[in-house]
């Protein structure tokens, strides 16, 4: 607001410096005594009543099509004459008169005043435009205007003028002045520019919300590849404008963008057509008026251009001269955004009451009778339907003929059916009325100053006010039409909210386009929304009649991304498979997203699933197997037990220590039951126990084994040395056993307080599954206890095998040598072969390293006295397990009877004693 009364102060500026001016041409003009000529006039046509009123509202409408070509033939300017009637334009122009005699008819608006009206033919053209903006502030019909207002009735205001080109155009002269103008149809942005346009207002919607509305439409349907068709004018190409940067925010793509020429051009209207037959786009959106839009839907019809959905913008989606069934096979289903339909008290009576007759001077009256009823009117100088445009086969077509067939003057305009009569659509209509009304209520406002001024607020009066001083109050107006819209303006002059009606293009039982609504988008301030009607069937111009798909490349389905076609709109893309761990679980996904680290893809890539957790379980065939053989070899370790125990008091279980042997089964039992732990899901307990438990059964195994092996040892010492003082008591074997165990155990309560095992998801070795293992805490420390359990393993081996060739019918020394060679090469073996497998395999092979070693020392110990024992009892004896001494010393005899004999005699036992 503050911006437009500084540009209000600097017209007052302009306005006395201009005048100054004038008046010192003028006086040097009189002191030179030059005379000054007109050099022609303008040629207008229009409707003026200023006598007898207070103030003038200048009024601009469209009321013909076109202007007729200029005679190159004359060098000198010359105001071109008009052609192409247009009852849309003529209503409108009936709708100002209309409106300005109910304002008159109010005593609550400017009840001490009159208004009176100039209105003018714009012709759609700018050239017509200006002349008539000239005009009306100057006042007199001339080529060279002097600027200054007009002499009769004061000029407060312009509604108009049609078109947003011809509304700039006049507003850059007007703007001057700071002469309020109202247009009723221009929709430009760029007529929101205030510093280009101070004095300029509307009660129309701005392009920027319907391009909005459109991108919000595009969106709702889904489509993404949208091609635009726009005029050659400041209304088709800034429309265009800001249509392609609210299409691109949203990340939609433009197919095409054409231009349709405002003069006919067969090079321009074809590079259009062939755009839009060589393009997948199915959506086409066209900014254009309808007079501008009809040669294109000529050249749609020729070329038999189908299956295209078209959003059109206002000015055309309502259009009676475009929707014609004919043309319903080319742009039915049509879907666009129109202004608000309304209901005008009493116009359709005053759009009737309209005769020749009755002012033989009216030429727009006559035309429009002579172009109605397609006759020509009795001695009239009115031309009879011209048409000088070129038709698309690039010739110039004159038709200047009369109509063979006269009015009579009783004509029926009841008969007919045009734009001009149709009351059912009055939107534009409905405009113009408010455009006029927000002139009237501000001079109200304005005529009202002195009752509502403040003691120091000076007032202007009517007639003597300046434009500017209209202007402030128009920008500060706020009313409700007749239909409960509510008009108020903005720092741009635009209004503050409104809504658009959702239009489809569909046929009637009658075989009639209507107009179908669909919805609206209301627009608030800064909210926007798009609602349809549930009830509302969309028609679609399609093959399926189906909703168009319109896309450059289908969209990328889930399990993949889009990938940058280089040079190309973001719309066309590549479909890429996305990466091993990542996925894209909707269609249409710029980047995949990585799965956590517990989850992993798909097989399609289209969502993250939990990773298989892997571990050695009991329910599988491989960890079922190892249960049966732990099991298996449990039972037989206790079965020995068992055999041992029924024949503890034999020779053969008496000999090398009775209770060493009834230790090293239980160590295998251990040993065998503790490979279970090692089966199932890890859990803390579990991984602590396992190689704890492990361990200290080797140990306990392992020190019993050596204290047997120390014996045989001894004894073999004694045949070989002839003595008897190596011997050993009994008591210092299980102290071995004793001392092994505990240095064991203090080391497994080391390693279990300091760095204990702890379960872990190994999530390298595989990306695919996470295998559950146990993270054995410290290498150093596991290999610390594993090392006493080697340390007693070699001392077992090197001692049994030196001791092996004790008597030949007593073989404990060589099947503990071999029990002890199986052990190494066992777990010799198991290091490569437990380094090269990878998660539940490598706990199995542990596994099967554990239950080959102990059914390797259960084998090679026990099995050849059990097979004695339960097979062979005869040779259970004393003679038989002492057997004979080898030949170095047959005179020593190693039965358990001469040992006994001899325990007595001396103070040290030998070897084989029990």
């Amino acid at each position: 607001m503050a911006s437009r009364r500084t540009y209000l102060v600097l017209g007052v500026l302009l306005f006395v410096w201009a005048e100054l001016g004038t008046k010192g041409q003028e006086e040097e003009e009189e002191e030179e005594e030059v005379t000054c000529r007109l050099l022609g006039k303008f040629d207008l046509n229009g409707y003026v009543d200023a006598k007898n009123h207070s103030v003038v509202i200048g009024g601009l409408f469209p009321i013909h099509s076109r202007t007729i070509p200029a005679n190159e033939s004359i060098l000198e300017p010359v105001s071109a004459k008009c052609e192409g009637f247009n009852f849309r334009g003529f209503r409108w122009m009936k709708t100002m008169i209309h409106t300005i005699q109910e304002i008159n008819e109010r005593k609550d608006i400017l009840p001490k005043h009159t208004l009176g009206y100039q209105i003018f033919d714009t012709c759609c053209t700018v050239s017509k435009a200006m002349e008539s903006a000239l005009v009306m502030l100057t006042g007199q019909e001339e080529n060279k205007p002097n600027m200054r207002n007009s002499t009769g009735a004061y000029l407060a205001g312009i509604v108009g003028s049609g078109g947003s080109a011809l509304s700039i155009a006049a507003s850059r002269v007007l703007g001057l002045y700071f002469l309020p103008q109202v247009g009723y149809a221009s929709t430009c942005s760029l007529l929101s520019d205030e510093f280009q346009f101070p004095s300029y207002f509307r009660t129309i919607a701005s392009d920027t919300i319907q391009s909005q509305a459109m991108v919000k439409l595009i969106l709702h349907f889904g489509w993404v590849w949208v091609g635009t068709i726009a005029t050659d004018d400041d209304y088709g190409k800034y429309g265009v404008k800001v249509f392609k940067e609210n299409l691109e925010s949203a990340n939609l793509c433009v197919a095409f963008s054409e231009t349709i020429p405002k003069v006919y051009s067969n090079e321009k209207m074809q590079k259009a057509v062939n755009a839009i037959k060589g393009s997948s786009a199915k959506v086409i959106v066209l900014y254009a008026s309808d007079l501008d839009l009809s040669p294109f839907v000529l050249e749609m019809v020729y070329h038999n251009i189908t299956d295209r959905t078209w959003i059109a913008s206002e000015a055309w989606i309502t259009s009676a001269l475009l929707a014609k069934p004919e043309y319903f096979p080319y742009f039915g289903g049509s879907i666009g955004f129109a202004v608000p339909r309304s209901v005008i008290p009493g116009l359709k009576e005053f759009l009737y009451d309209v005769h020749p007759s009755k002012d033989p001077n009216d030429v727009l009256t006559i035309e429009f009778w002579q172009t109605a009823f397609n006759c020509t009117w009795p001695n009239s100088s009115v031309p009879y339907n011209l048409d000088h445009r070129v038709n698309m086969t690039g010739k110039e077509d004159r038709l200047e003929a009369t109509s063979d067939q006269l009015c009579t003057g009783e004509e029926r305009l009841e008969d007919l059916k045009n734009t001009y009569l149709d009351v059912s659509q009055l939107r534009i209509t409905n405009n113009v009325r408010q455009a006029v009304y927000t002139l009237a209520y501000a001079l109200d406002e304005l005529s009202r100053c002195e009752e509502l001024k403040g003691p120091d607020q000076f007032c202007p009066y009517i007639p003597t006010f300046q434009p500017q001083e209209l202007t402030e109050y128009v920008s500060s107006l706020r009313f409700t039409t007749h239909d409960g819209r509510k008009i108020e303006f903005d720092e741009s002059g635009d209004i503050k909210e409104g809504n658009y009606d959702i239009l489809n293009w569909q046929l009637d039982d009658n075989g009639e386009v209507a107009f179908v609504k669909l919805g609206e988008y209301t627009f608030r301030e800064s909210k926007y929304e798009l609602r349809f009607k549930k009830e509302s069937p969309i028609f679609w111009n399609t093959e399926s009649s189906k909703i168009p798909y319109s896309v450059c490349t289908d969209v990328c389905p889930p399990g993949t991304r889009k990938g940058i076609r280089h040079g190309k709109p973001i719309c066309c893309f590549d479909c890429i498979p996305c990466a091993d761990g990542h996925v894209s679980e909707k269609p249409g996904e710029r980047e995949c997203t990585q799965c956590g680290e517990d989850y992993w893809s798909n097989e399609d890539r289209s969502k993250c699933v939990l990773k298989e957790v892997e571990f050695l379980a009991y329910d599988e065939a491989l960890g079922f197997t190892l249960v049966i053989l732990s099991i298996l070899g449990s039972l037989v370790a206790l079965a020995v037990t068992v055999v041992y125990v029924l024949y503890r008091n034999t020779p053969l279980v008496q000999a090398n220590d009775r209770e060493l042997s009834f230790l090293i089964q239980v160590a295998l039992l251990i040993i065998m039951l503790s490979s279970l732990i090692f089966i199932g899901k890890p859990h803390t307990w579990s991984c602590r126990a396992r190689q704890v438990t492990l361990a200290l059964g080797f140990a306990l195994c392992l020190s019993s084994i050596l204290g047997k092996t120390i014996s045989l040892f001894l004894a073999y010492r004694i045949s070989a040395s002839k003595t008897r003082f190596l011997s050993m008591r009994p008591v210092f074997r299980k102290l071995i056993v004793l001392l092994s165990v505990l240095v064991e155990t203090g080391i497994c309560i080391a390693y279990l307080l300091m760095r204990p095992p702890r379960v872990y998801k190994n999530m390298e070795s595989q990306v695919i599954k996470i295998i559950l293992e146990c993270n054995e805490g410290s290498i150093e420390f596991l290999c610390v206890v594993f090392g006493v359990d080697v340390l007693l393993a070699f001392l077992c081996f090197l001692s049994s095998f030196v001791a092996r060739q004790l008597p030949d019918n007593y073989y404990e020394g060589k099947c503990i040598t071999f029990g002890m060679l199986a052990f190494f090469i066992i777990w010799i073996s198991f290091v490569p072969a437990y380094l090269s497998t990878k998660g539940k395999f490598k706990v199995a092979v542990e596994i099967f390293a554990i239950l080959a070693s102990s059914y390797g020392l259960l084998g090679c110990i026990f099995a050849p006295k059990c097979f004695i024992i339960l097979l062979r009892p005869k040779r259970n004896t004393a003679e038989t397990v002492g057997g004979r001494v080898p030949t170095v010393d047959k005179s020593i005899q190693l039965t358990s009877a001469s040992v006994s004999s001899e325990r007595n005699e001396t103070a040290v036992s030998t070897v084989l004693d029990d």
